[in-house]
């Protein structure tokens, strides 16, 4: 089998991707933190009650 080395043009598609798949990360965790809803969070359990703030 013969293997081909990865061309010049390659390389920039493969940088390109990860390129795009850092931005839509970003974005996501962006939008994601953003949504949050900010205030107090309170759990009642077996454990007992929790009171967390965001």
């Amino acid at each position: 089998m013969k293997e081909f080395p990865l061309s010049r043009s390659n390389s920039l598609y493969l940088v390109i991707g990860a390129l795009v798949v850092v931005v839509v990360g970003l974005g996501t965790y962006v939008v994601r933190e953003e949504t949050k809803p900010k205030g107090v969070e309170m759990s009642i359990s077996s454990d007992g009650v929790r009171v967390e703030e965001n």
